[in-house]
């Protein structure tokens, strides 16, 4: 592939440190896929918000990503910004901010993310209004899916198309859904959207059964991990840390330690963007080698970390695999 500008500026310029360990990964994502290997991306944090879906899209399109592990918030704030991206507000200043001027932005309607207030009345409730009913529609025939199989119904069924505030090209959860790109998202529960389904059990309208659950996502990926990781075998592109990234990469070890299955193979590339502090025992800071002591990477398994914003590396690495 001929490289354009972004491509070759990041080459030309960035020659050490965490500039050259940014190359080195998008190089070494680049190798596994002409190879013949897949890939998992993990997202973390706020990546949603932070419109990731302007380069992430374009890279589930082109087939450089064969599954996805977000957080609950990544899966639905894709969404939000897809449905109400006028309607956002945001604070440059953030840092300033009086408590009294963050309890006005509640009371306003906005909910903070950094310097990015999300409008409740038309992010959240736009979508809750249209999931209600297709989870009540599940409850009702006694069907059974995963967060994120909801989601595809929902963006599938074209009922929000009306809505739709920026091109759908960017984003992310319209190009994995009309992919039927596979997504596990470990602690649903911890979301906007899920904190709105308890609601309805508790208020006795739907059954907690009617949403698949993490211990389920974590049967349905070591079946396809297996189907998966033959030859080159499966990557993890990490971006950020905490459960996104630690739940998925703990199928290696299930499968090999607790079911004894030895010819389960490692994750077959490993890169991590991580701005977190290499120490106080915290997995998202942890270096890759440490991976190898919990049996999820092997002695050669490439590895790269590049400690930085993610929101500044991630887009310069798809750019690097688009060819930008």
């Amino acid at each position: 592939m001929n490289k354009g500008p972004i491509s070759q500026f990041i080459q030309h310029h960035y020659r050490h440190f965490n500039a050259a360990a940014l190359v080195d990964a998008a190089k070494g994502y680049e190798t596994h896929l002409l190879e013949g290997g897949k890939m998992l991306v993990s997202l973390a944090g706020a990546m949603s918000t932070a419109e990731l879906g302007i380069s992430f899209a374009e890279m589930i399109r082109q087939g450089k990503v064969d599954i996805i592990s977000c957080t609950g918030a990544n899966l639905e704030e894709d969404i939000m910004n897809l449905v109400a991206h006028t309607h956002y507000k945001r604070v440059p200043h953030y840092r300033d901010l009086s408590p009294q001027e963050e309890w006005d932005l509640l009371q306003d309607g906005f909910n903070r993310v950094t310097d990015t207030c999300i409008p409740e009345e038309e992010a959240f409730r736009r979508i809750q209004e249209h999931i209600h009913k297709i989870w009540k529609d599940a409850d009702d025939k006694g069907e059974r899916y995963f967060p994120h199989e909801y989601m595809y119904k929902l963006l599938l069924s074209g009922v929000m198309k009306e809505h739709y505030e920026i091109d759908p090209k960017n984003s992310w959860m319209i190009a994995a859904a009309e992919r039927n790109i596979p997504i596990v998202v470990p602690g649903w529960e911890d979301s906007t959207m899920g904190n709105i389904f308890a609601s309805y059990i508790i208020k006795g309208e739907l059954k907690a059964s009617t949403m698949k659950s993490g211990i389920e996502y974590m049967v349905w990926l070591a079946d396809w991990y297996r189907n998966n990781s033959a030859g080159k075998g499966v990557g993890f592109f990490q971006i950020g840390g905490g459960i996104a990234g630690d739940f998925p990469i703990c199928v290696v070890p299930m499968m090999y330690q607790d079911l004894e299955w030895h010819d389960v193979p490692f994750w077959g590339y490993f890169c991590q963007i991580s701005d977190s502090t290499t120490s106080y025992g915290s997995y998202s800071g942890a270096v890759p080698n440490e991976k190898i002591t919990w049996g999820k990477l092997d002695i050669n398994t490439p590895k790269f970390i590049v400690e930085s914003d993610a929101t500044i590396v991630a887009p310069l690495i798809f750019a690097y695999l688009l060819g930008w």
